[in-house]
């Protein structure tokens, strides 16, 4: 179809819901209609979807994925992720590089272009990662072609640990890319790990998971890289935020166009508390930890105020027999992608956030912080990637709708009310009440 007519929808849109239509024709936003829609006669659409009672809101953009390609794909891969993906309402993700081989090399990273213009349901992008010997390789990437690099102060799942001082502080003096980091100090997270596992051995409680990856361990590690970042005129954005501590890092003064300095928090920071550990175990292990409900409730506060500007997943499966080990055999990380829009808008429900604020912290906001071109909202001349939810389906996730690779969810067995019926990427139905159709995403381009 060149041609879709979205009509008498509850449009969520840049601050504002109102009844309205979409126009798409070849895969861009023609129009946008603020009032019900009587006669669909003069619009001439080859596809007419009745959007009542349902909201339409812009293609949510997560930041901060891994599907594990190449290399890992036991765990997940692009094709079954991307296609979780879209069941979730994402319609662009941005990659990480810490895959087999690490994506530290402009010949990986188009590799990985490549593999995703074959099989990718989604539009993509993906991370360069940083090393200790690998600046001369990043200044050789086009700003406009790729999201960012990815710094990890802190070694989490993969050995990527950036540790030189020297080499962190040329990063952000001489890197043009946006900085993306994972800030975790690995000292105290060794020393933490020394005392606990002399007290405990193997078998140490997944309840002491944030102690040994602590706020101190976050607060040291996140500060430095705003310290560099200042210092240098870098522009940075630090990634899940788990933490009250680190709040106060940031500024909720600035718009987001004018920031030098963001932040993200994920959806499971958003949602788990410490109390979780002894039901979900492993399933809730994560790098940073799953803090206390003071740092949960002060990131949805910080969220709300302005000071966090992302909402994203950090989705990283793994198999349930890698999870179901002991607390030091078990990796960190959990499949999230599907479901993180469900979740938020289930918050929303709870009378947490709104919708315009979800709207804005998982669509607007991403397209704003990484300069993507013509995404992320609802407007004449964009791009058509759109969702629609149904705000009043309860439904129940289990083994037989998730789409995850891996196989498993955190969620499994939670009830959400809001339900994505159809994701539309460039102009394309690609998800439709639980089908997904075949058609691949585009590669990101950033305006810079």
């Amino acid at each position: 179809m060149s041609t879709i007519l979205i009509k008498n929808a509850s449009i969520v849109n840049e601050g504002q819901t109102f009844t309205g239509s979409v126009l798409i024709k070849d895969g861009i936003i023609a129009k946008v209609i603020k009032e019900d829609i009587t006669d669909e006669r003069p619009f001439e659409a080859e596809r007419i979807i009745d959007a009542s009672g349902k909201l339409l809101i812009p293609g949510v953009i997560d930041d901060q994925v891994h599907f594990r390609e190449p290399g890992l794909t036991h765990k997940a891969d692009i094709y079954t992720e991307s296609r979780a993906a879209v069941a979730g309402g994402v319609t662009s993700f941005m990659e990480m590089p810490n895959t087999n081989p690490q994506t530290t090399t402009l010949k990986a990273l188009e590799d990985k272009f490549d593999l995703a213009a074959q099989k990718s349901a989604a539009n993509y992008s993906f991370y360069m990662g940083a090393t200790n010997d690998n600046l001369d390789e990043i200044l050789k990437a086009d700003p406009t072609k790729i999201c960012g690099v990815k710094v990890f102060m802190g070694s989490s799942t993969g050995n990527m640990l950036v540790d030189s001082n020297e080499t962190l502080a040329r990063i952000f003096a001489e890197v043009p890319l946006l900085i993306t980091t994972h800030c975790e100090d690995e000292g105290t997270i060794r020393d933490n790990t020394t005392i606990y596992k002399n007290k405990f051995g193997e078998d140490l409680p997944f309840r002491y998971h944030p102690v040994i990856r602590s706020v101190e361990a976050c607060y040291i590690s996140s500060s430095k890289a705003v310290e560099l970042a200042h210092k240098h005129g870098a522009r940075l954005h630090v990634l899940h935020l788990s933490s009250q501590k680190e709040l106060s890092l940031f500024d909720n003064t600035i718009p987001l166009k004018d920031k030098k300095v963001t932040g993200e928090v994920c959806v499971h920071h958003l949602w788990f508390t410490d109390n979780d550990y002894e039901k979900y175990g492993s399933r809730i292990k994560w790098n940073p930890a799953v803090k206390s409900q003071l740092d949960r409730d002060a990131l949805r506060e910080g969220l709300i105020s302005g000071k966090l500007d992302v909402v994203a997943t950090d989705h990283a499966p793994h198999t349930l027999a890698e999870k179901n080990n002991t607390y030091f055999k078990a990796p960190s990380g959990g499949p999230l992608v599907q479901h993180s829009l469900p979740l938020m808008l289930e918050m929303v429900r709870q009378g947490i956030f709104t919708y315009e604020l979800v709207i804005d912290k998982m669509c607007h906001a991403p397209a704003t912080l990484y300069n993507v071109n013509k995404r992320g909202f609802i407007r004449e001349g964009y791009h058509a990637d759109l969702a629609l939810v149904d705000p009043a389906s309860d439904w129940q996730v289990s083994a037989g709708n998730i789409l995850y690779k891996c196989g498993w969810s955190p969620f499994e067995g939670t009830s959400f009310s809001h339900k994505v019926t159809h994701t539309i990427i460039n102009g394309k139905v690609v998800y439709e009440d639980g089908q997904i159709n075949d058609i691949i995403g585009q590669r990101l381009t950033f305006d810079r």
